[in-house]
């Protein structure tokens, strides 16, 4: 490809990502190349002192649809039990309903190490590690749209942190960050609202 064409498919890529509510249990492609789209996001996007700090997650089937379990189970101790029915209808239609979910988490032992190699910098390495989770997020998010998904992006972490740890067996430094539910969309996302470029950007020549 040349290089207006690939500036033109990633301006298009970035305005096409959208967050999406209704989800079908659909998927496009095939398993193998969502776990490609995973991992050509975790190779190369950026993070602080090329830490890779990043840790990524995803489940599907059964598994998928046990995460939102997990989070129905810990909300149902903590929501009032009159408002518990409209969080069980959204967490089924918009989040377990889907196809399946990435869970981002960021790899504390990454970041204490660095804050030890580099103490000078020791109180901006946590900020700069969830800027990298960010980074990775927005990744997975356009990609996966781009592969024909809608997806949003969730955050019941810390409330689901340690049954999430313990039903996956994984390591006790990953910090979960965010969950990114995703299946083919049913409905399209809302209007979206822009405010005034004016507000947010300033050029100086």
């Amino acid at each position: 490809k040349n290089r207006d064409t690939m500036a033109a498919n990633f301006k298009d890529a970035l305005k096409q990502r959208r967050t999406y509510y209704a989800l079908s249990n659909k998927s496009l492609i095939s398993d193998q190349e969502i776990e490609e789209i995973i991992s050509h996001v975790l190779l190369y996007t950026p993070s602080p002192f090329n830490s890779q700090s990043t840790r990524i997650v995803l489940l599907l089937g059964e598994n998928h649809k046990k995460l939102w379990q997990i989070t129905k189970d810990a909300l149902k101790k903590i929501v009032p039990a009159e408002s518990f029915a409209a969080t069980e209808s959204k967490i089924d239609g918009a989040f377990a309903s889907g196809y399946g979910s990435v869970l981002f988490f960021e790899d504390q032992s990454v970041v204490k190490g660095l804050q030890e190699a580099f103490p000078s910098y020791a109180d901006n390495f946590p900020a700069w590690s969830q800027h990298t989770s960010g980074m990775h997020q927005l990744g997975v998010w356009t990609l996966l749209e781009e592969a024909g998904f809608g997806a949003s992006l969730q955050h019941y972490n810390p409330l689901i942190d340690q049954a999430v740890q313990e039903e996956w067996n994984l390591p006790s430094s990953w910090k979960l960050i965010a969950e990114m539910p995703f299946g083919v969309p049913i409905q399209k996302p809302g209007e979206k609202e822009f405010k005034p470029l004016s507000e947010r950007f300033k050029s100086f020549k």
